[in-house]
């Protein structure tokens, strides 16, 4: 939960009462720029968010009081805007296989796509990180700077949540004129216990800083390369996204791993996630474009998905990885011992061998099970993902017939009654 003080008052709000917050005031912005109401959404979310996240973002559309039409990771949006022009250009390949790239401010996505002629967008391939992004670049740069005041003042600028607020801005700042510039200022009047702070940052030392990030990003690359089993010389373009690919060293790693390929920058990086998300609406609500109409997104699940009945301590995968959703998958199992009278069925997600290295995600018990010695009774779990990435489980005993199932909530107990709470506690 996430606490607020609020004239002197502490309000308690969870990260979908938050989220629905800043959704409610895009709804507000869409409606006064309209002069309509808006009610339904597209949502954009980031590649590799989890079945939890991914719940827990349309619950926080549902408490923005937005039907949300679909979830769609971010980089597939990015490729509906940067196929747009391609849609409509009759001379162009039948096929193209195209890398985007998606490096915003706090997560990082890659997705290997190919776009067909006839309008199909199918997704190979995704990696990333949902804890790499823009803000790592600001942290390594505001602890350099926690060092330097350290070394001449002798004093820990660390412990001063004002003062390191202030630094990190200072920071943001100099990142992004290291874009443009070789060289950038960071000057902070009184920074703590009354002393100035003034530091030159070269943006070698900044790639210098960061290169540690910046060697993961292409390892994501080459990962999801092999994932979708594509050499890199097969890929025709690959489209930058997100405002951190404006960092130089980052476009150069890339066109160098690419073997001199160009980068393509025909989309805005900033907006071509909402560009693509919008053209998406448009197609589901019956207002696309003719060159869009025939638009068909073959997506993939970023994790595997699977349990750990008849495994015990290691997940037993029932959907792998970059699978294409939407899809449904079934495994059978048996009993583990004699006379077992219930069987526990618990959902993971990640791809570690051991459940504990992975993302719990809900579990439930199937009752009933007959008396009968291990491993005769079976058991025939499904897992079932719909096209906003979202699973379904359900289990049933061969032998009676008998079934249970759910759908995973966003933290695994958000219900009905807890979003009517919340939104009640929103109201106030």
């Amino acid at each position: 939960m996430i606490v607020l003080e609020h004239m002197g008052v502490n309000k308690e709000f969870s990260a979908e009462e938050i989220s629905s917050m800043i959704l409610r005031k895009l709804k507000d912005a869409a409606e006064a720029f309209l002069g309509t109401t808006v009610r339904d959404a597209v949502i954009t979310v980031p590649a590799y968010f989890s079945d939890k996240q991914r719940q827990a973002t349309k619950d926080a559309g549902t408490l923005a009081g937005l039907n949300v039409l679909r979830l769609i990771n971010e980089p597939t949006a990015a490729a509906i805007a940067y196929g747009l022009d391609k849609f409509a250009d009759q001379n162009r390949p039948q096929q193209k296989n195209v890398i985007i790239f998606d490096l915003g401010g706090g997560t990082f996505d890659v997705s290997l796509l190919t776009i067909s002629k006839d309008g199909m967008i199918r997704v190979k391939a995704v990696g990333g990180d949902t804890r790499l992004g823009g803000v790592d670049f600001d942290k390594a740069m505001v602890d350099y700077c926690v060092q330097e005041f350290k070394k001449r003042q002798k004093k820990d600028v660390s412990k001063n949540a004002r003062a390191m607020a202030r630094l990190k801005v200072a920071c943001e700042k100099a990142k992004r004129e290291l874009s443009s510039t070789f060289e950038a200022s960071i000057d902070i009047d009184c920074l703590y216990d009354g002393t100035d702070f003034s530091l030159k940052v070269t943006r070698v030392k900044f790639e210098k800083l960061n290169a540690g990030f910046f060697k993961k990003c292409i390892e994501h690359v080459e990962s999801c390369l092999r994932d979708g089993n594509m050499k890199k010389d097969k890929v025709d373009d690959v489209v930058i996204v997100g405002g951190s690919t404006r960092i130089p060293k980052i476009q150069q790693m890339l066109r160098e791993f690419f073997d001199g390929k160009p980068l393509c920058k025909s989309i805005k990086a900033d907006e071509a996630v909402a560009y693509g998300a919008a053209v998406l609406a448009a197609n589901l609500s019956g207002n696309g474009n003719k060159a869009m109409k025939d638009l068909i997104l073959l997506d993939v699940t970023p994790l595997s998905l699977g349990t750990s009945v008849g495994k015990q301590d290691y997940m037993s995968v029932i959907i792998p990885r970059n699978t294409q959703i939407p899809t449904m998958k079934e495994q059978t199992y048996v009993t583990a011992f004699d006379n077992q009278d219930c069987i526990k069925v618990d959902v993971y997600q990640g791809e570690c061998g051991k459940v504990k290295d992975n993302i719990f995600l809900d579990e439930f018990d199937l009752h009933g099970v007959p008396p009968s010695p291990a491993g005769e009774e079976k058991i025939k779990v499904c897992f079932s993902i719909d096209s906003n990435g979202i699973l379904e489980v359900w289990a049933e005993l061969v032998s009676t017939g008998s079934r249970k199932s759910m759908l995973i909530a966003g933290n695994g107990n958000v219900s009905k009654d807890d979003i009517e709470e919340m939104l009640k506690k929103i109201e106030l």
